[in-house]
C-alpha cells in the first residue's frame, strides 16, 4: 500500500465511518501528509505500512524544532488515529506512535470582546458599500448566535426559521441544532437580503447560500478572516480577534448573565460539556461574584 492509496482509504473512513466534516478531514490528512513529506525529504522513503518508531521518533524530533507545542500535539494525535487506522483494518500488527507522548501544553483561554468593542467594530463597517449590510448582519450572527465560521458560510436560506425565531445550523460532522435568533439579528439579516442580496447574480448551486460574495458565490472561511482583521485595524482592536472570538464572547456574556452551562452547550454545539466548560474559567470573576453574594459564609 502505498501513501496515495492509504490517504484515499483513510478518507473515506474519516467521511463514512466517522462522519467528520470536510475541514476536519482535511486536517487529518494534513497531519499524515508531514510525515509522508518528512520521510521523502529525510531520504527514508518508506511507505505507511513501513514506517518504524525510529522515523517516527525522527519526525518528532524536527517537527519540535519547527512548530509549537500545541501543534505539535494535535499533528501527533492526528498520526495515531491514522495508524490506529491501518492496524484496525489489518494493514498494519503495530501502531509506530504508541510510544509517543504529547507535548504537555497548559489550556489555552480563549480571547472575548467586551459588548463596546463588538459595538464599534460593527459601527466601523462602511455601509455605503452594498457588502457593507453583508458584514454587518454577519457579523451580528456570527455574535447573537454563536457560530463557528465554517457554519457561517454554510448557513442556508432555507434554515432561517424567523416566525419560530430560531436558525437550523449544520455543525461538525453534519449534525443539525437548532440556535434562537434574536429580533436585532434578524433585522440585519433581512435588511441584506432585501436590499442587497435580491440585486446580486446568483452562481448556479449557490442559489440557496446566505451570505454571498461579490461574484454571487458562498463566501470562503478566509474572506470572513480578513473582515474581521480590516476592521479590527481600523478600530485599533490590539486583541487577536478572528470570527470564533464572536463565538467565545457570545457564551461568555450568555454565562455572565447567568445562562445554563447545558444550554450554552446545546446552542454551541458541543458534544461534550467538558468543552464549554473553559467559559467558566474566562468568567473567573464573574463566578468569584456569584459566590460573594450568594454563598451563606461570605
Amino acid at each position: 500500500m502505498n501513501w496515495y492509496q492509504a490517504l484515499e482509504d483513510y478518507r473515506n473512513y474519516l467521511s463514512i465511518e466517522r462522519g467528520l466534516s470536510e475541514n476536519s478531514i482535511q486536517n487529518y490528512k494534513r497531519d499524515v501528509v508531514k510525515l509522508k513529506v518528512f520521510s521523502s525529504d529525510s531520504g527514508l522513503e518508506k511507505d505507511p505500512l513501513k514506517i518504524d518508531q525510529e522515523t517516527v521518533q525522527l519526525f518528532i524530533h524536527h517537527l519540535a524544532k519547527t512548530v509549537n507545542p500545541r501543534s505539535q500535539a494535535r499533528t501527533i494525535s492526528g498520526l495515531k488515529s491514522f495508524f490506529n487506522y491501518l492496524v484496525f483494518e489489518n494493514y498494519r500488527e503495530d501502531n509506530p506512535m504508541d510510544l509517543v507522548e504529547s507535548p504537555k501544553i497548559g489550556r489555552k483561554l480563549p480571547d472575548t470582546l467586551s459588548t463596546d468593542e463588538i459595538d464599534a467594530l460593527i459601527q466601523a463597517i462602511d455601509l455605503s458599500k452594498p457588502e457593507g449590510e453583508r458584514n454587518r448582519a454577519m457579523l451580528e450572527t456570527l455574535y447573537g448566535c454563536g457560530l463557528r465560521v465554517s457554519e457561517l458560510t454554510g448557513l442556508k436560506i432555507s434554515d432561517l426559521f424567523f416566525e419560530e425565531d430560531f436558525i437550523n445550523v449544520t455543525g461538525k460532522g453534519d449534525k443539525q441544532r437548532f440556535v434562537p435568533i434574536a429580533p436585532i439579528t434578524k433585522k440585519y439579516i433581512e435588511i441584506y437580503r432585501t436590499e442587497v442580496r435580491i440585486h446580486q447574480k446568483i452562481q448556479k448551486g449557490n442559489e440557496d447560500i446566505l451570505f454571498l460574495n461579490r461574484r454571487g458565490a458562498r463566501l470562503s472561511r478566509a474572506m470572513v478572516f480578513a473582515i474581521i482583521k480590516q476592521l479590527a485595524l481600523k478600530t485599533g482592536q490590539k486583541k487577536n480577534i478572528s470570527p470564533h472570538t464572536f463565538r467565545h464572547s457570545f457564551a461568555t456574556h450568555l454565562l455572565q448573565k447567568g445562562a445554563d452551562l447545558r444550554a450554552i452547550q446545546q446552542m454551541l454545539g458541543h458534544e461534550s460539556i467538558t468543552t464549554t466548560e473553559v467559559y467558566v474559567h474566562v468568567d473567573r470573576q464573574h463566578l468569584a461574584e456569584i459566590v460573594n453574594q450568594y454563598h451563606p459564609r461570605k
